[in-house]
This record gives structure tokens, sequence and C-alpha cells, in this order.
């Protein structure tokens, strides 16, 4: 009898009520995959972009969502050499994590810290990915810049501090509300600022209070919106505004508001290339999902967030496995700080 896995499944994207807790087969690894028995799984704003159908990414027809997670290897291939049963390791998957069993290669499986959870383990590998990479590929980081962080008390925005600190750079962290201040503080920002409104207008005088005389060298944006062109104007010469997300563009409910959305794709910054060739300033963009299939490139990149002894990741939040669909409505309403982590006991499923 084929082995069985308990899965949140999307019939199709669109909806997050066209996902339904099953009991389904899980193919046994291949020469080179393994078999990981899941404790702890990560969200991430790409999970509802893409549960969503809002996502280039997001696989066509039924799929189970998540991209990171944390757990116990139980079984592996034969031609596998990275790791053995028993180990407790942590890990990406281009989709596939909201589940209790995940199968996939053993190059994708990284070694959990002998002193980290499962949860710390779930919080970690995208995050630092995503702040690493915008931070130095992409934003050319250096000793003395000054970093503006967007949705600073989210699982990117505190590792991009703890990276940019360790690194010498001033911080500048921008929230929604000023109950996440105090976390601000003592993970060492700079300066911080609550967003006092969504306009052009309202952006642009928060960050000139924020900014002061200090020269804007690179901007971490995960907004979008007014304040992606707010930051951009802002900017000094050479500046660069690195973009992954648009919260600007979220939602709550379980459905998109189409023509709400509409109205912002069509009202969303726009840039001359030309004009940035006279102002020397740059607006570059990624997601993660092109590492995937560049593992040479993606392993260097964790070896290089490793080399940095960095704290343990912030959990924020933790929700069972039963309950994951209330994470996902916690995660959505924009109250969270750090990560926020589905729990998956295995005894009592």
């Amino acid at each position: 009898m084929p082995f069985q896995r308990t899965a949140y499944r999307m019939t199709r994207a669109g909806s997050l009520g066209n996902m339904h807790l099953v009991r389904e087969a899980l193919p046994d690894p291949t020469a080179h995959e393994v078999c990981v028995e899941v404790h702890a799984i990560g969200l991430n704003f790409a999970d509802i972009f893409a549960m969503m159908g809002l996502y280039s990414a997001t696989p066509k027809g039924s799929f189970v969502p998540g991209l990171e997670y944390a757990g116990i290897v139980r079984s592996v291939g034969n031609g596998v050499t990275r790791v053995k049963a028993g180990d407790r390791v942590m890990g990406v998957v281009r989709f596939g994590a909201y589940t209790t069993h995940v199968v996939i290669g053993e190059e994708y499986v990284l070694p959990l810290p002998e002193d980290w959870t499962f949860e710390e383990g779930a919080a970690f590998t995208i995050q630092a990915l995503t702040a690493y990479y915008a931070l130095f590929p992409l934003g050319a980081l250096r000793e003395g810049a000054t970093v503006l962080i967007h949705s600073a008390a989210g699982g990117v925005g505190i590792a991009a501090n703890r990276i940019a600190k360790h690194f010498g750079a001033f911080t500048i962290g921008s929230v929604g509300t000023p109950d996440k201040i105090e976390l601000l503080h003592k993970e060492g920002y700079d300066r911080v600022f609550v967003r006092s409104g969504t306009s052009y207008k309202a952006s642009q005088h928060d960050l000139a209070e924020a900014l002061g005389e200090r020269p804007l060298t690179l901007i971490l944006d995960s907004l979008g919106g007014h304040a992606l062109q707010a930051g951009y104007d802002a900017l000094a010469p050479t500046g660069r505004v690195v973009c992954f997300g648009s919260a600007s563009m979220a939602f709550q409910g379980k459905r998109p508001p189409y023509l709400s959305l509409a109205w912002k794709w069509l009202q969303r910054p726009k840039f001359d290339a030309l004009a940035m060739i006279e102002t020397n300033k740059a607006v570059l963009g990624f997601n993660l999902i092109w590492l995937w299939d560049n593992i040479a490139e993606l392993t260097l990149l964790i070896d290089k967030i490793h080399a940095l002894w960095l704290p343990k990741p912030l959990v924020g939040h933790t929700f069972p496995f039963a309950k994951l669909p209330d994470a996902i409505t916690m995660f959505q309403s924009g109250r969270t700080v750090g990560k926020v982590v589905v729990q998956v006991v295995q005894e009592d499923l």
C-alpha cells in the first residue's frame, strides 16, 4: 500500500476556498531524493499570491502550496549522500510544503542547526535568502550605506537589518503600526517610522523626516505603490531600489477583489530608463523561484549567509497544522511580526 500523507491541496488557484485538507499517496523517493517528515511550515507572501492565482509561477491545475519547511528525514533514495534517515533538516520546495511529508531532491535539503527548533528552521531560509540577495548581488551594499527597509518587522525585514548592520550600514525601518516600533529598536534599527498614509505625499513626508540630511543609498521595497515611487524619488545618485514584493496589492479575504487590484495595477509606479540614466538611479526586481533551477547559485548564497553566523530567526506567531487556514488569515492581516509558522505534530495526525 502506498505511503499516505495529509496535505492542504488547492483544486485550482483563485480563492482560498479552493484549499482542502486531503489524504493522498506519496511516492517513494527516487535515487537522489529524500522523504522529509515535516514538523514546521513557514508562511510567505508568495504562498498567498500563488493561491489567489496572482503569481506567474503558480502551478497549473491542482497543487499543494508552500515553499518552506523543517523536519526529519524519514527515508532516502539509494543514491543520496548528503543526508541520512533521522537527520533534522530544513529546506525549500517549489510549492508543496503545506503537508505532513514532502519528497524532494537532496540538494534542496539543509542541516538544521543543533540548537534550532523546527519552527526556527522553517523561519530562516527564504527570509535570509531574500534579504541577502537584495542587499548584495542586487543592492551592492557597502559600509556606511543608508538602507531603507519596508515591512521592517517581518521576517525579511528583520533578517535584512541584521545582515546590513553586520556590514556597517545605517538602517531605517518602516512599519504600518506603532506597536512594532519597540521590536525594531530591540533589533538595532537606527531609525524607525510608522507609515502615516498610503498617498505619495504621505510617503514622501515620512521618508524626508526619517532621512534628515542623510543620502539614501538603497531601498528594500516590499510595498510597491506610492511608497515605491516616493522612495525612488528620494534616492541619492547611484542609489538603488530592490523590489521583491508588492504588499500594496495585498488584501484580506478568500478571493481577490479584482476591480480594486486592477485599479492599483493601473496606478502602479512606472520608470523611464532614459530618466534613470540622467539621474543615476536603478530599480531592480527579483523573486527566489528562479534559484530553484540554479542550484549552484542557491548553494553559494546559503553558504555565504551561514558564514555570517546570524542570530536565530524570530518566530512571531505559531499555529497548529489543523489551523493553517487561520494562520493564513493572520498573515493577511498585516498585524504579524517576525515569521508566521505552522507546527505539524505527527502524533496528532
